[in-house]
């Protein structure tokens, strides 16, 4: 019989570290195996072909330090792997690390790039990073970002890190800065929007979010930065809450959406933003504020990329009408 490369694959062991030790088996494996189905994984559980130190588990098994997990030949399925990252992608994320330690990166990420992949993205943030960090045994989103908005993302580089961080996420004591530049003249004494929002699915399949009575409660603080005559303004957000599109919905609840978002902002508006320069959702997570797990503080600044600062300067001296 010819051998192909799935044939060759053969019984691996993986003996569980004191940072995987508390995890349940069944999530220990889909992080062990990425590019494996879900549904794959329970089957071969229901099967005993996994055993830890030798004896059959059930998914809710919890793992110890030092134990040894069986993981029988597995092949991935083909569909839906990851595109090669390319050069100028590898080089761009290296100069976009804004942090890093033995347990933690964030990336400046930039826009036009999702996190992850998914509904037609071959390729996320978090799989490039596995890509090209293929020595990291663990590398996680700690967050989001949507694909359109840059600036700073956590990755956890240990299991431990992410639970610290998504505890603090919990409690609000990670502090998210945004900036994000609307269409006209912001006031300056809209320093807070309290309104819920709910999420809908139209007609057409697309998934949008509203200011709803029945919604979520949402707020947002906000401060104006700098202003570019009656234009625009480049303001502040700060959520209090982490609703899908909360800033987004916030600001457009508000009068002032923000320049080039396609879901929320009138067109006639992001093709005037874009004839002068400004062709993206100019939303970007800009500081992170945060304590480490030895209580030590970390404050990430993120600078926008040049060609978007550069259009702003460029905004900034475009002739205001009299």
């Amino acid at each position: 019989m010819t051998q192909t490369a799935e044939n060759k694959q053969q019984v691996r062991f993986l003996e569980v570290d004191a940072d995987q030790a508390g995890q349940r088996v069944d999530n220990f494996l889909r992080t062990a195996l990425k590019g494996v189905p879900k549904s794959l994984i329970y089957r071969i559980l229901r099967k005993g072909e996994i055993r830890v130190n030798k004896k059959r588990v059930k998914p809710d098994t919890r793992l110890q330090t030092g134990d040894l997990v069986r993981i029988p030949p597995l092949r991935t399925a083909e569909r839906g792997e990851s595109a090669p990252v390319g050069q100028g992608l590898a080089e761009h994320l290296a100069d976009s690390i804004l942090y890093e330690s033995d347990s933690l990166l964030i990336i400046n990420k930039p826009a036009g790039l999702a996190v992850h992949g998914g509904s037609g993205v071959t390729l996320g943030l978090i799989e490039a990073l596995r890509q090209l960090r293929p020595d990291c045994r663990f590398l996680e989103l700690v967050h989001r970002l949507d694909r359109d908005t840059s600036g700073c993302i956590l990755v956890a580089k240990k299991r431990s890190m992410l639970r610290h961080l998504h505890a603090a996420l919990r409690e609000h004591q990670v502090q998210k800065i945004y900036h994000a530049l609307v269409v006209g003249r912001w006031s300056a004494r809209c320093t807070r929007v309290d309104a819920p929002l709910k999420r809908f699915e139209l007609k057409s399949g697309e998934r949008i979010v509203r200011v709803h009575p029945e919604g979520k409660a949402s707020v947002t603080g906000f401060r104006v930065l700098r202003r570019y005559g009656d234009l625009a303004t480049l303001i502040e957000a700060r959520p209090r809450t982490g609703r899908t599109h909360q800033i987004r919905v916030h600001t457009q609840f508000a009068g002032h959406p923000i320049v080039g978002d396609p879901k929320y902002t009138p067109d006639e508006d992001n093709n005037r933003f874009r004839q002068l320069g400004i062709r993206r959702l100019l939303l970007h997570a800009a500081r992170l504020e945060l304590k480490l797990p030895d209580g030590a503080p970390l404050r990430i600044d993120a600078p926008l990329d040049a060609a978007t600062a550069a259009a702003l300067e460029q905004l900034a001296a475009t002739p205001k009408p009299e």
